[in-house]
């Protein structure tokens, strides 16, 4: 009876399943990271704002002659204007980034614990694996949390512990993926 049971638990793909949904969440959340970090990059219209307040404080640089002090203080108050504009559209799009992002992440987050929880009540009292308690050797009982006996020098994995390992592996493959 026991080695049946040891049979059914050492050829199970519950584990392998369960750490590639782990990893696919966490490489899903490092995309959508990274990607929301790229569109942080300058809109059109900040790079012609950029353009024109470089050419206002250029042409201001030109008259430095005290009959031309006029026109220079014109030319610098409206690169002034339009620094603030470009400060008020920087603003905006850091808001809007925010708001995706924050949007985005909410939903992943949601939808990970739906499915950790729907994994942890399936496997609740099933070990997800069998590994031999030599490999193991100090954290046998803390592998073994809710997922049984012991059988034959081998160590029933349960899901928690199962989900917290995988969790962590497949955040440091997510880093390495993605750098």
């Amino acid at each position: 009876m026991a080695e049946g049971l040891e049979e059914k638990h050492g050829k199970s793909l519950a584990a392998p399943l369960i750490f590639l949904i782990v990893l696919v969440f966490q490489l899903f959340s490092r995309y959508i990271e990274l990607n929301l970090k790229k569109k942080g990059g300058k809109s059109e219209e900040e790079i012609r704002l950029h353009a024109e307040i470089k050419e206002l404080l250029k042409e201001a640089s030109i008259y430095s002659q005290p009959s031309t002090f006029a026109q220079a203080a014109k030319l610098k108050r409206m690169a002034a204007a339009k620094e603030k504009e470009l400060a008020k559209v920087q603003d905006l799009r850091g808001n809007e980034i925010k708001l995706s992002y924050n949007s985005y992440t909410k939903t992943l987050m949601i939808v990970k614990i739906l499915t950790y929880s729907m994994l942890i009540i399936w496997f609740w009292r099933f070990p997800v694996a069998a590994i031999n308690e030599r490999l193991v050797q100090p954290f046998g009982k803390i592998l073994s949390w809710r997922a049984g006996v012991s059988l034959n020098d081998n160590v029933m994995v349960g899901i928690i512990p199962w989900l917290i390992l995988s969790t962590r592996v497949g955040k440091i493959i997510s880093r390495k993926v993605f750098k």
